[in-house]
């Protein structure tokens, strides 16, 4: 005892040398002018916010927390801005995104303390609402002769714009606006309503019956979003047809139920709560992905930061009913396997896959698949031996994961499991895309860090998946990225992202390039959505 007496002195002693050295080794806080933080606040919002949290906490990319980034001195750090990482992480400025003084503007911002958003309760959002056009005042018929089902809506991110596009006759019909950098959209049931979500939290409804579809409604539902949806369950007198919407926001945390034909504001629920695996306390938990069920009247929601996925039942909206299943962290993006039974999400941080069975509301099983997947909805289809399979492409390696969905056939002992490993072109995937009819597995490589890679996406035959893919060069600049099928399953669009943006049509039986759609309206096209396959959740 003695001895250990004399040795805590020189323990604490050494501890608090220890302490005093990693805090030495601290870079200094730089200091900015208001303009310049106000400049990288802009950038962060738009560019990093979604990987890295409004708090800069982490989630799919590391905490930016002073006590991490000051380990690093300003020059480093603005050279991992400026080239990206192995780990996913895209090279900003050689993507074009950022200048070097740009990286360098971000590398001193991340060194200095988080400012947290304000919050924004249902008095903000009833402020922003705007009816343009009242259901009553709308068409009572379509007022066009063309195919809605075939019709695309393209988003154009960092225009604010959406481009909805002829799918026959592959004209750009109009644009119309939205929200800035919109993330994702979706149709109502019926497939009049096209709602858009910009990563500003703006949500906008079009109505396609319109001669040129027109913007009826907006509102703002926070500061920051990802997701929205709309009611897609039948039910037995159709009662909930295109009847509400729902957002999911980053900040605050929280999701808004919205009036379907007006987007009236109807009821805000809060997210914040305790992480699943610790019972931490947590600030910041996100909604990421939104599915609407088509077996009952319920949204599912994706907590990332507590791991936790939500089955909203939308029913009752005074007697509030919501079912919560602990999964994995961090929930990000996902889609529903062939049978509309099973959702699968990513919980790309934790390097695996989640699956939830949305009729029994429980957890159905977790399948760990390779370094960070990132299925976006994902792509079903049959593989030749071991049946129905899921996809998913992963941002930190060349790797395609099937994993096994047949629960109760003939190959159940598959469910749940990787089956089968394909190597696409390079890493980065974010999208990837098969159709019923079709016999391909495309895949792009957006992240990637060679341009010949970004450039380019990988084409499997989902017949023969052990042979090599075909990698098809799309095109000379920008990033290509997202693929969306049209309605017969015979056609591939494909996004060149960048400001001179092209949206590249290819023939899904010969891979060949059918046309290529150039038009100054196209800046930074990402994401496009066949309004048939949308409504029907075919991917």
């Amino acid at each position: 005892m003695k001895k250990l007496h004399f040795l805590l002195p020189l323990l604490v002693s050494s501890a608090m040398a220890g302490t005093a050295l990693a805090q030495a080794q601290l870079q200094p806080v730089p200091t900015m002018a208001k303009e310049d933080f106000d400049k990288a606040t802009g950038i962060y919002f738009n560019r990093c916010g979604g990987c890295h949290g409004s708090l800069r906490k982490g989630a799919t990319g590391k905490p930016l927390t002073p006590d991490k980034t000051r380990t690093k001195t300003v020059e480093n750090l603005a050279k991992i801005i400026y080239n990206g990482t192995d780990a996913g992480m895209p090279g900003w400025g050689t993507a074009g995104v950022l200048s070097k003084d740009d990286a360098d503007l971000m590398a001193k911002f991340v060194q200095n303390e988080p400012v947290a958003p304000p919050e924004f309760n249902m008095k903000e959002i009833q402020a922003t609402w705007k009816l343009h056009v009242p259901p009553e005042k709308r068409p009572t018929k379509v007022m066009h002769k063309r195919n809605i089902d075939t019709l695309v809506a393209v988003i154009l991110r960092d225009a604010g714009k959406i481009a909805i596009i002829d799918g026959d006759t592959k004209e750009i019909w109009t644009t119309v606006d939205s929200g800035f950098a919109v993330h994702t959209l979706r149709y109502s049931h019926s497939g009049r309503y096209l709602y858009t979500i910009g990563r500003d939290a703006k949500a906008t409804m079009v109505d396609l019956w319109m001669d040129p579809p027109q913007t009826v409604a907006e509102v703002k539902t926070g500061i920051e979003a990802r997701s929205i949806d709309s009611s897609k369950y039948k039910g037995p007198k159709g009662d909930f047809l295109d009847k509400l919407a729902v957002v999911g926001n980053y900040w605050p945390p929280s999701y808004v139920i919205l009036d379907g034909q007006t987007l009236e504001p109807k009821k805000v629920v809060g997210t914040r709560g305790y992480t699943y695996d610790t019972n931490e306390y947590h600030p910041e938990p996100r909604v990421a992905a939104i599915v609407a069920s088509h077996i009952d009247p319920e949204w599912i929601l994706t907590v990332k930061e507590t791991g936790q996925l939500l089955v909203v039942d939308y029913s009752d909206l005074k007697n509030f009913k919501v079912t919560t299943i602990e999964a994995e962290r961090f929930l990000h993006d996902g889609g529903f396997d062939a049978s509309k039974r099973y959702f699968l999400v990513a919980a790309n941080m934790r390097d695996k896959m989640v699956a939830i069975d949305i009729k029994t509301k429980k957890l159905a099983g977790i399948v760990e698949t390779g370094n960070k997947p990132h299925p976006g909805r994902g792509a079903n289809f049959v593989d030749p031996k071991f049946g129905p399979v899921y996809a998913t492409p992963h941002l930190g390696e060349p790797l395609v994961a099937l994993i096994g969905t047949d629960v109760g056939g003939k190959h159940k002992a598959n469910a749940w499991k990787v089956v089968r490993k394909l190597v696409p072109a390079g890493e980065g995937g974010l999208f990837i895309k098969t159709h019923p009819k079709s016999d391909h597995l495309w895949v792009d490589h957006a992240l990637a860090k060679d341009e010949n890679v970004y450039r380019s996406v990988s084409v499997f035959d989902i017949k023969n998946p052990d042979a090599p893919p075909r990698i098809i060069k799309v095109g000379d600049r920008g990033r290509v990225v997202h693929m969306e099928y049209n309605k017969a399953g015979n056609e591939v669009w494909v996004s060149v992202w960048d400001r001179k943006g092209e949206i590249v049509i290819y023939d899904d039986k010969t891979l060949k390039e059918k046309a290529r759609l150039a038009d100054p309206r196209l800046v930074t096209p990402t994401g496009k959505f066949n309004v048939y396959n949308t409504r029907h959740d075919i991917y």
